[in-house]
């Protein structure tokens, strides 16, 4: 699947996590892709690991992914390489309680290839010291 812009590569992502479908999710990233996830403190960077990654996040109940649109930033390297971040949040249940997750994101993506996304960096926000 080919994307006609960066934007409709983030929208799929969020899609696929929110229907947990991990080896879907897992289709998105390049075979080199490099994934610093939210919820593990190891760098992921083999297919294998990216769907183990998001295996496991889809275990949660209730799991979805909500985008703040309005935190949404573009830059453009090239005609078909751009790179979006912002804010997302990630809910899913624990100990049967809804919680979110407010996490910042880059993706780094390649629109010209089948599995668009090249790099994916993701972390809590961190709460306020003040």
């Amino acid at each position: 699947m080919l994307f006609n812009n960066p934007e409709e590569v983030l929208f799929q992502w969020v899609s696929r996590v929110c229907c947990g479908q991990p080896s879907d999710i897992a289709l998105l990233y390049d075979e080199n892709a490099v994934l610093i996830p939210t919820f593990s403190p190891h760098t992921v960077s083999s297919p294998l690991a990216i769907t183990r990654y998001f295996e496991q996040l889809a275990t949660r109940e209730g799991i979805g992914v909500r985008l703040h649109n309005k935190a949404l930033r573009k830059q453009s390297m090239s005609d078909t390489i751009h790179t979006l971040s912002g804010i997302y949040s990630f809910e899913f249940e624990v100990d049967q309680v809804l919680l979110s997750f407010p996490s910042r994101f880059t993706f780094v993506v390649d629109i010209a290839k089948e599995k668009p996304i090249l790099h994916h960096h993701s972390s809590q926000v961190p709460r306020n010291l003040s």
